[in-house]
């Protein structure tokens, strides 16, 4: 913090311009929503419809954010009073505005025993998360259950649980127990079905733990797995984030977030406690998600993907400087127009191409620096919902897929390790020794690389990496890539 700069909180919130101050008054709304998972997406998205909601239409709406491992935000957020703030920005300026959402924060890997209380607390109705594919535990083929030893602890022990499927069953085995009301469980991940995935990793944690048969009834009569599509893009905060912070509030917030304007929530209307107006603030309501889902992971994650891997091989920074690639952005949009559009049924009344072009304008914003390294993490995780369920439903139906499969061989060639001028690429990921053991063990060659990585059923379907037209493309576009780098194959494809 810079020397004379006092720090975000309440004793200093009457120094913030009057506009940036919060839509309700900080620390009035008692807790009725529990929040696993402190990252920047869930405080520039949830945060500000729940704060929008309850300016609206009043009620006991406040949230209690839980962070499950890191302490870092929590001590921050604790030290902030539990106000952090948004900068919306784009190219035409940015506006800052204080949130005044959180009802108070806590540390699940420090206190567990709080948080199982907290989700047994019957003023708790709703429990909304954003812990990541990763922490789902579910094998993304099958979708059963397949827990690490940390998981199988809870589940199996009396010790404190330190996972998430721990807390959210040792929660809920209290909530049973007190019969403390109906709650709904609702997942704001980025994954497909998500509320069905939610409701397999409780009900799979449940028979695991080997919980009494009055308990799984319980839940089942009780608990609601609400689907769900959240949409805006938030980078991870940077120094320059909090410096900008700085000058619009005149007081420090070392939790601010930068996000773009845009935001988007599709929520199934299904919470038998109740739950804020969200419709009030701008969400959608609606009998079934998925088709909405389906959109936003096809035709904006895998074009974001797509986006990250090209870019970061051609030694582009952020996403924005990728869509400068000459070429990059009509592949992107074959990549929507003929590939993605054809691949599922879009939501009523909407346009899956224009909803593309939407998606590259806003990907172009220069104010919103999304690191291509950033967005390319995970893949493992990311690809099977956000490429190849497109290429699956386009083999189904006879079609082939080729700029979906440009992106899987992108993904191939970034796991290699380098660029196309031959720096070192960062290979973050839950299956980093897998992939690398398979390189090692084929030829680095197309065909190899090919053979070594649709062999991982972790990530490929055996229908999918069997498919020997999906895998002619995919090395097709391999060896183009390794042969003439990215600039040029693009250039040649457009």
């Amino acid at each position: 913090m810079t020397l004379g700069t006092s720090q975000l909180g309440l004793g200093t919130l009457r120094r913030v311009p009057e506009a940036s101050r919060p839509l309700v008054r900080p620390g009035t709304v008692p807790a009725g929503i529990v929040h696993l998972g402190l990252g920047a997406f869930h405080r520039a998205h949830q945060a500000v419809y729940t704060e929008a909601a309850v300016a609206h239409s009043g009620g006991d709406w406040g949230i209690v954010g839980v962070a499950p491992r890191s302490t870092g935000l929590v001590t921050t957020l604790a030290a902030q009073d539990g106000l952090f703030s948004v900068t919306t920005t784009s190219a035409e300026g940015s506006h800052t505005q204080v949130v005044g959402a959180f009802a108070g924060v806590r540390h699940a890997a420090s206190d567990p025993d709080a948080v199982v209380a907290l989700l047994a607390d019957p003023r708790i109705r709703v429990v909304t998360l954003t812990v990541t594919e990763k922490a789902y535990q579910l094998d993304p083929v099958s979708g059963r259950l397949r827990p690490d030893p940390e998981v199988v602890a809870d589940l199996t022990t009396d010790r404190p649980p330190c996972t998430v499927p721990g807390l959210l069953v040792r929660g809920l085995l209290a909530r049973a127990a007190a019969d403390a009301g109906p709650l709904a469980l609702v997942s704001c991940d980025n994954l497909p079905a998500n509320g069905h995935r939610l409701r397999g990793l409780v009900e799979q944690s449940l028979a695991y733990a080997r919980v009494p048969e009055r308990a799984v009834a319980w839940v089942a009569a009780c608990v609601t797995f609400p689907g769900t599509m959240v949409d805006r893009i938030v980078p991870a905060s940077t120094e320059a984030t909090l410096a900008e912070a700085r000058r619009a509030l005149g007081v420090a917030d070392l939790a601010a977030v930068a996000a773009e304007p845009y935001r988007q929530w599709v929520i199934e209307d299904v919470f038998p406690g109740g739950r804020p107006d969200w419709g009030a603030a701008g969400a959608v309501l609606t009998d079934d998600a998925g088709s909405w889902e389906r959109l936003k992971l096809r035709a904006l994650n895998g074009v974001h993907s797509a986006a990250a891997y090209l870019g970061a091989l051609a030694g582009r920074e952020t996403i924005a400087d990728a869509l400068a690639l000459p070429h990059l952005e009509p592949v992107l949009r074959r990549l929507v127009a003929e590939d993605v559009a054809a691949s599922f049924t879009p939501p009523d009344d909407v346009s899956v191409v224009d909803y593309g072009d939407q998606v590259l304008d806003r990907f172009a914003n220069p104010a919103i620096r999304y690191r291509t390294l950033q967005v390319a993490m995970d893949g493992s995780q990311k690809l099977p919902q956000r490429v190849l369920h497109t290429i699956g439903d386009l083999r189904a139906a006879g079609r082939d897929a080729r700029w979906a499969t440009l992106v899987v061989a992108a993904w191939m060639r970034f796991v290699r390790g380098r660029a196309d001028d031959g720096a070192a690429l960062p290979l973050d990921d839950p299956l980093a020794d897998r992939i690398r053991a398979a390189l090692a063990a084929h030829p680095d060659t197309p065909a190899g690389v090919a053979d070594a990585l649709f062999g991982l059923t972790e990530v490929f379907p055996a229908e999918l990496g069997g498919d020997e037209e999906v895998r002619t493309a995919v090395t097709g576009w391999l060896t183009d890539l390794d042969r003439y780098g990215v600039a040029a194959t693009l250039a040649g494809a457009a």
